[in-house]
Formats: C-alpha cells, structure tokens, sequence
C-alpha cells in the first residue's frame, strides 16, 4: 500500500511494475509513451488498468509513501488467495 499521492488521508494498494532506473512503457492515458523511473522513487499500476487511479494518472511516486506489503487478498471472501508475484499478464517487461 501506498499513501496516495493525491490524498495523503488516503491509503491505496497498488502494484509495484518499476524501481528506479527501469524504463516502463505507459498506459496509453498517460502524457508521456515511456518513463525512465527516477532515483527513489517506483512506477505503481492497479490491476484494473481502465479505472485505476496510479502512476498512469499521478507519475512516478517517491519510495517514502510505501507503507506495507500486500501478502493476500481477503476480500470478497470468494477471492481469498495469496498475491501473485509478477507483472500482469496484459503488462511486457
């Protein structure tokens, strides 16, 4: 989880798809087709690309909001499993 760049009240669980020196290739609302990820910060992505509010909307987020891991999803109860490792299957390295 991170404390949302636009609402520091606000915690949101994202993704982590780039640390430092890694380039990422944007989603297509993004101003910019590629990002270089600067020093001490990371690129986040939400696992609902069309309706999530991330680095696709707010850029590269410094590493000091990092807040927690997330280790399980427990909700809806139908959905609990542990979190895969690993880019999203609609996501190129």
């Amino acid at each position: 989880s991170i404390v949302s760049p636009r609402e520091p009240n606000q915690l949101i669980i994202k993704r982590v798809v780039a640390l430092e020196g890694d380039t990422v290739v944007t989603r297509p609302r993004y101003k910019h087709r590629s990002v270089v990820v600067p020093k001490g910060h990371c690129w986040v992505e939400g696992d609902n690309a069309d309706k999530s509010m991330d680095s696709n909307t707010f850029g590269c987020v410094p590493l000091g909001l990092i807040s927690a891991i997330c280790l399980y999803i427990v909700w809806p109860p139908k959905r609990w499993t542990r979190v895969s490792v690993g880019m999203p299957s609609d996501r190129s390295t």
